[in-house]
């Protein structure tokens, strides 16, 4: 009989958003229970996070070395760590963790530079230890349907993709005011060299290659900051080429008074097109040459016959609404499902390891440093750096 999985957790102190994101969608499924943390960088906020979720008083630690120490020495130590820092210690972070022999789910990006992440996938590599990488988009049951569309070959070939990721909630400086998440992801030491195309873009770009199954092969990119004195781009819009030779539009924004996360994507191929909206998540478009549009909602039998992927992550009838919290629940069930194998001594099948991991993270900080590059250029296109 499988037990509960045991989570640690470093970051999501108090105030902090994707944490509390994590906590509740790790346990969507009866699967993972939070044992042990080191909440905050402040030591007392970390012990008084671990306090207000209950847990225990020997497992709420007050730094994450700590928590590595200590765990190893326990007969039931956590089976992984959850890393929702700012992205500045993600690698470091990951890095002793999987030395120490923990598997790991980490925000993204993964690190702060392509070289970090080439040398964390060399780690994954040696240690063998099961990594995620939370970029939550790609566990929606209709980018799953999508996903497998493109696969089956309903699209026909891929010629072009749009994808575009529009907020409004920088559009002020609020960073100025002390706003925490805008804070940190306005600063470069704490997010790296990208703003809102690491935040942000990075997801836009995961999900076109997700969905299309292709990959970003040159970027013509064009960066901006609008708001007077913030040190990082709050605006970005690329030309992408794909290894299939499809071309693609890629924009992000977030100063775009009026959206409020408006990720969305269009991929069209020689016979069909799809369309998806994160702000509509339960439906799916579908298109052809002069044919009535098709909407393809989730949960119905149609899906599960298309996509087992969907159907696997779908948990409610259909009319009831499932989006983020169980986007992101699918790829802890997927992860959980792969550390459950590993600890069984079994291979974990295709439908568990679908779930982005390290080499979406190297690809994520390949994507990342060349918009950079290519912005700063006077070129037309810039290869992809990975």
């Amino acid at each position: 009989m499988r037990r509960k999985l045991r989570m640690g957790m470093v970051g999501g102190g108090p105030g902090a958003f994707i944490g509390e994101v994590h906590r509740r969608a790790s346990r969507l499924d009866g699967r993972i229970d939070l044992m042990a943390g080191a909440f905050d960088i402040d030591p007392e906020k970390s012990l008084e996070m671990g306090t207000s979720l209950c847990v225990a008083p020997d497992r709420t630690y007050r730094e994450y070395k700590e928590m590595i120490e200590k765990e190893l020495q326990r007969e039931d130590p956590v089976d992984f760590i959850t890393i929702v820092t700012p992205n500045n210690w993600h690698f470091p972070i990951a890095k002793e963790c999987l030395e120490a022999g923990f598997n790991v789910m980490c925000e993204k990006p993964m690190t702060m530079t392509l070289a970090e992440a080439k040398e964390l996938k060399s780690l994954v590599d040696k240690t063998g230890k099961v990594f995620g990488l939370m970029h939550n988009y790609t566990g929606y049951p209709m980018v799953k349907l999508a996903k497998d569309m493109v696969k089956l070959g309903d699209l026909g070939e891929i010629l072009k993709i749009v994808v575009q990721y529009p907020q409004e909630w920088l559009a002020r400086p609020i960073e100025k005011e002390g706003q925490q998440q805008a804070s940190w992801r306005t600063d470069p030491k704490q997010s790296g060299v990208a703003g809102c195309m690491g935040d942000i873009g990075t997801h836009a770009a995961n999900l076109a290659e997700y969905i299309s199954g292709l990959s970003i092969t040159e970027i013509c990119a064009d960066l901006t900051t609008f708001i007077d004195g913030r040190l990082l781009d709050d605006d970005g819009n690329c030309l992408l080429r794909f290894n299939n030779g499809a071309k693609g539009l890629l924009q992000a924004s977030q100063v775009s008074i009026g959206t409020k996360n408006d990720l969305a994507i269009w991929v069209y191929g020689t016979d069909k097109s799809v369309e998806w909206h994160q702000e509509r998540p339960n439906q799916l478009l579908v298109k052809g040459l002069g044919t009535p549009v098709e909407i393809w909602d989730r949960a119905y039998d149609y899906v599960t016959e298309k996509s087992a992927a969907a159907a696997r992550c779908t948990r409610i009838p259909t009319g009831h609404p499932e989006a983020f919290f169980e986007a992101f629940a699918n790829n802890y069930l997927n992860f959980s499902d792969t550390i459950f194998a590993a600890l069984e001594g079994e291979t974990p099948n295709e439908l568990a390891l679908d779930f982005p991991g390290v080499d979406a993270g190297v690809r994520g900080m390949a994507f990342i440093e060349t918009v950079v590059e290519s912005a700063a250029s006077e070129k037309k296109w810039t290869s992809f750096k990975v």
